[in-house]
């Protein structure tokens, strides 16, 4: 038969059959490429010519292992279990839509080899999962991205969840974008409220009519707390909810047995003090709003004991908790 394509295209094909075809335990005959490359493409080759394709394509870098069954990629730019990971992470990303989930795995499925699908029976259940229903997403993360390249402001409007489960405009904004966090499986957007003057954290999924304004950027240097830029380790630890207050120097004890949970939410740059063989003290630094929220959910395990102020709070807290439940 004559060849549907030309025959030139042949090397890129051989690869391509060899990427989705073989495996280790997929190898191929030379004759099945030879099949597959006419009943795919409609190129005739024989197998000399199958052959020197091979050699070329090892000769460009492409690992290509013969054995007695055939021949097989035995190296691909992913491996099935660092797929496995990317796939497990798009599924359970709550700040990616379902139908942009689904589209990202088909695409992460088609690195590997056919063989590679049946083994991610998760792709099909991915609106089973939690996942915003903002389609605007993708395209805002675009126009954050070159609005800080180029150093100019955002306007956007910013919505809660109502009753009906739906989002709802709360408020427009006129912001300096400064970086995309990803924190609890969500996309923040830290940024300088142009109107209000201070930093402030913006779930990206909760973002709608964004458009590029043209006003020059207000240089994060500029701000209080920042003359030395951004500091991505305190802001790991320092945020754990995303509140934008100063941090502070903060004490409080805490049983022996959740040590591990304070290392999670706060990283290690923290000093642990034994107090006896149950209990010990904690010395970090954190924001006290953060710090109130998180000593609250703990509060059968840590007691705070400094600033007082803080101390207080959760004191009044517990109080009105008291009264709620009485």
């Amino acid at each position: 038969m004559d060849s549907l394509e030309p025959k030139k295209l042949a090397l890129i094909r051989v690869l391509q059959i060899l990427k989705k075809y073989s495996d280790y335990n997929h190898p191929m005959l030379q004759e099945d490429i030879a099949k597959k490359l006419e009943s795919d493409y409609g190129i005739v080759l024989e197998r000399k010519a199958i052959s020197r394709n091979i050699n070329l394509l090892r000769e460009a870098g492409y690992v290509i292992e013969s054995v007695r069954a055939g021949n097989y990629l035995d190296e691909r730019e992913f491996e099935d279990s660092e797929l496995r990971m990317l796939i497990d992470g798009v599924l359970s990303s709550k700040y990616i839509t379902a139908s942009h989930s689904k589209s990202l795995i088909e695409k992460l499925c088609g690195m590997s080899n056919k063989y590679f699908r049946s083994h991610v029976g998760h792709v099909y259940s991915v609106n089973d999962w939690s996942k915003t229903d903002n389609q605007a997403l993708f395209y805002n993360i675009e126009l954050i991205d070159d609005a800080i390249e180029r150093r100019v402001q955002l306007k956007f409007d910013y919505n809660k969840y109502g009753i009906d489960k739906k989002l709802h405009k709360s408020s427009t904004n006129r912001v300096t974008p400064y970086q995309l966090i990803l924190h609890n499986q969500r996309y923040y957007l830290m940024a300088h409220n142009e109107h209000w003057g201070n930093i402030t954290f913006y779930r990206v999924d909760h973002i709608t009519k964004m458009v590029t304004d043209e006003r020059p950027a207000t240089p994060i240097t500029d701000l209080d707390g920042y003359k030395s830029g951004i500091d991505y380790k305190h802001l790991a630890s320092a945020m754990p909810y995303m509140y934008t207050d100063q941090p502070q120097q903060i004490e409080f004890k805490a049983d022996l047995g959740i040590v591990d949970q304070i290392i999670d939410w706060f990283g290690t740059d923290i000093r642990i003090t034994p107090i006896d063989e149950k209990s010990v003290t904690i010395n970090l630094k954190a924001s006290p709003n953060a710090m109130e929220h998180w000593a609250t959910q703990y509060i059968n395990y840590v007691e705070v004991i400094k600033p007082t102020e803080l101390r207080q709070r959760i004191h009044e807290n517990l109080k009105s908790a008291e009264e709620k439940y009485r």
